[in-house]
Formats: structure tokens, C-alpha cells, sequence
């Protein structure tokens, strides 16, 4: 059994939505992240660094005899990927371009994304230039994943692999970083097939306790999937 420590937010929809495409049995835990559940001593034992997500497989002892835990969103999707051998691709040129988009979002898009999200939605910061830095930033790597999706179907090519699950992830709260996709067709093409997999409703639909910061995106994201179902 995986037990998820999440919350929906950009990164805790990554790991249900993953479990759900491998059909792997999991339990949530939902984090409040307004009550700093992620920063009590119970949680920090798992991930010192006081995020969500973190996994604790209850299948695999650590060297201490405990069960296995993972924190960071991208560590724990290569985690799953290459313990169920799947999300992977089927070469090594395959897992090559995975981990070259895997990285892409956990160095670039999230944090890019997150940034401009804050500076676009704090009263406490406001901060014009730091605004458009992020804004600009943000747009110019939408704009090379619309380059890669241009010419392949998914971004490790042939295959959906958990390099699609976590940029999806961000993705989905593009209007929340001042994204217009209707400047990127295949980006906007790419993200609506990945909304329509039954397993990307089902971890969404799992993930309880939505981080406020992202409750506009949610809600908004809740609709486009209605409407298509």
C-alpha cells in the first residue's frame, strides 16, 4: 500500500493521479496546509523539508527496518515509474526524453508557475517587476512545450509517461501564472486529452483539501472537466 501526504495543489495532484494510471492501491492523507499540517513533527519525519507531496510505502522496509518514505513530487514519480515498470516509455532513448521533461517542470515550470501566481495574487508583496519577470519567464516555457507538442503527441514522444502527468499538473493552473492558451493550440490540445483519462479524474477527484491559493484555478479546472465528460 502507498500512503499519498497531499493536498490539491499543483504538485499533490501529481502522485493520485499516477497511482490511479498504474492501478496501484493508495490511501490518502490529506494535509491541511492553512494549519500547517505539513510542518508538525509527525510529517517532517517523513519529509524534512515540510512539503507536500511525500509517499510512505508500507511494501518496502528502509535499511532501519522502517517502511520506505519519498519526498519531492519528481523523485516520488520516478519512484513509482520504475518500481511498477511503467510511465516510463518502452526505450532508453524513452526514458532519456522522460527525464529531460520531468526536469523541465520541476526546475522550470513550477517554479516559474508558483512565482507568478504569488506576485499576481499577493496584496502583502505587490511587486510589478518581479510580476513580469515571472509572467514572461512563464510564457516563454509554455512556449517550448507548445514547440515539443507541435511535433509529438506527448513530450517524451510516442508515449504518455510521467513526464505529461507532471507538467499536466501545472498546467492545469496555467490561467492562475497569466497563461492565455489559446496562444499555445497544442499545449491547450495536449492538456484537454490528458483531462479526458479517466485515471486523471479519478486522482483529482481523490485529492481532498484544496490549498486556497490555488481555489480559483481548481474551480475553474473542475469546469473544463464537466463540461467535456
Amino acid at each position: 500500500m502507498i500512503e499519498v501526504y497531499t493536498a490539491n495543489t499543483p504538485n499533490g495532484i501529481k502522485i493520485p493521479i499516477v497511482l490511479e494510471e498504474l492501478g496501484v492501491p493508495y490511501r490518502i492523507i490529506g494535509m491541511n496546509l492553512s494549519n500547517k499540517d505539513q510542518k508538525q513533527a509527525s510529517f517532517l519525519k517523513i519529509n524534512p523539508n515540510g512539503r507536500i507531496p511525500a509517499i510512505v510505502d508500507t511494501e518496502v522496509l528502509d535499511k532501519d527496518g522502517n517502511h520506505l518514505t519519498v519526498f519531492e513530487s519528481g523523485a516520488i514519480l520516478l519512484y513509482l515509474a520504475e518500481k511498477y515498470s511503467s510511465l516510463l516509455g518502452e526505450t532508453f532513448e524513452d526514458r532519456t526524453r522522460v527525464l529531460e521533461w520531468l526536469f523541465f517542470q520541476m526546475g522550470g515550470i513550477g517554479p516559474m508557475f508558483g512565482q507568478a501566481n504569488f506576485f499576481n495574487s499577493s496584496e502583502e508583496y505587490p511587486s510589478q517587476n518581479a510580476l513580469q519577470r515571472f509572467r514572461v519567464e512563464s510564457q516563454r516555457l509554455v512556449s517550448v512545450l507548445e514547440s515539443r507538442l507541435s511535433q509529438h503527441q506527448w513530450l517524451a514522444g510516442e508515449h504518455y509517461t510521467i513526464a505529461d502527468i507532471a507538467n499536466y499538473s501545472w498546467l492545469r493552473y496555467a490561467e492562475s501564472a497569466a497563461i492565455e492558451m489559446a496562444d499555445y493550440p497544442a499545449v491547450a490540445a495536449w492538456r484537454e486529452k490528458i483531462e479526458q483519462r479517466l485515471a486523471v479524474h479519478r486522482g483529482i477527484n481523490r485529492t481532498q483539501n484544496p490549498d486556497r491559493q490555488f481555489g480559483d484555478a481548481v474551480a475553474s479546472s473542475s469546469e473544463r472537466m464537466q463540461a467535456s465528460a
